[in-house]
Parts: C-alpha cells; sequence; structure tokens
C-alpha cells in the first residue's frame, strides 16, 4: 500500500532546490529512539513502505513504529522513447522532501541494541546518509 494523499491542490509541481536544515521535525517525539536525516533529499514512497516492512519484521509486535515523513511531492516523468517537447509528463511517484536533521522514523519499546540493528537494516534501504538519534530526557 504505497502512500500518497488523497487530494493535491496542484497535481504537478516543480522540483525546487532542499535548502538548509530541518527547524521542524528534527527531535524523537513520540518514540525511544529516532533516525534522523544527516543530508537533503527525496525519499520515495516506495521506499518509506519498504522501511515499514523491514522494521515490523524485526520488532515483531514488540515495539511500536511510528514513520515521521509523508510523501506529499509528485514526481513527473515522461515515456520512454519520446522526443522532447509537448510539454511536462504525468505523475509517476511520489516523494517525501527530507532536509538534514529530518527525524525518518521512531521506534518505542525496544532496547538500543535492538533498535541499532533494527535501523541498520532500514538505513540500507534510504537514499540519505542517516544516524540513530535517542530521545532526550525530559526536565
Amino acid at each position: 500500500m504505497a502512500l500518497m494523499p488523497r487530494r493535491v491542490k496542484h497535481r504537478k509541481s516543480q522540483r525546487r532546490r532542499i535548502k538548509g536544515n530541518a527547524t521542524r521535525g528534527n527531535t524523537v517525539a513520540f518514540g525511544d529512539w529516532g533516525l534522523q536525516s544527516l543530508e537533503p533529499g527525496h525519499v520515495r514512497a516506495t521506499t518509506i513502505e519498504a522501511c515499514r516492512i523491514a522494521v515490523t519484521q524485526y520488532i515483531r509486535g514488540e515495539g511500536k513504529l511510528y514513520i515521521r515523513i509523508f510523501p506529499d511531492k509528485p514526481v513527473t516523468a515522461r515515456p520512454l522513447e519520446t522526443r522532447m517537447g509537448k510539454g511536462k509528463g504525468e505523475p509517476d511517484h511520489w516523494v517525501a522532501v527530507v532536509k538534514p536533521g529530518t527525524v525518518l522514523f521512531e521506534v518505542s519499546g525496544i532496547s538500543h541494541e535492538a533498535a541499532r540493528e533494527c535501523f541498520a537494516r532500514v538505513a540500507y534501504k534510504l537514499p540519505v546518509r542517516v544516524r540513530l538519534l535517542g530521545r532526550l530526557p525530559s526536565v
């Protein structure tokens, strides 16, 4: 089940450049351990789903997974062997725009070693470099 928005204001969007660091969504808020992005990039909806499956297979009902990103940007593509011109292509897939510092996934209810092993499997699937992040103790 690939993630995508129910409806969007504009069917096609421009690429844009990903500038700056994440100011929101950059701390562990729901779980105990988080996976934080270290570089900018686009994460496909199919990649998010593959990561979700990898985590749920690893934790086997022990802990809980929180997905902190959502693919709401359409990426268009032209059909293969099509000549230049004739406009912009049709929406092909959906991506989540990720800035450095964005927390992508969080897990709770598992140990540090288990979280590290779990997120190592996830990091292999992602197109951006990531690091493990712990929850800050609340004062």
